[in-house]
């Protein structure tokens, strides 16, 4: 059973992460309220998930980030069935560098 993340200290993380102004803000916050592992842990997803839209193979993802298999095949699930979160992060970033 997924749990329903839709409540108040959720939106209210949310509210201080969209209040962040720039990477030395991102940083300092994050560095704040996450452990080391849990921070690299989060953006090893995302590289993962960026490296299956750019239709990298397992193997390829898991050698340039030390992700399991297992870890890819769940990115992999969360493409295909979830909110689309990592692919609007994904283009929104890919755009971003395009334009600079």
């Amino acid at each position: 059973m997924k749990k329903d993340i839709h409540n108040e200290s959720v939106q209210r993380l949310f509210a201080a992460i969209l209040s962040l102004k720039n990477l030395d803000e991102c940083y300092a916050f994050f560095e704040d309220i996450c452990t080391v592992n849990e921070l690299l842990s989060v953006a090893q997803r995302f590289q993962v998930g960026e490296m299956l839209l750019n239709k990298k193979t397992y193997q390829e993802i898991s050698r340039t980030t030390g992700a399991s298999t297992t870890t890819i095949s769940r990115v992999n699930r969360l493409l295909n069935d979830g909110n689309d979160g990592i692919e609007m992060a994904h283009e929104r970033i890919k755009k971003e560098e395009i334009e600079q």
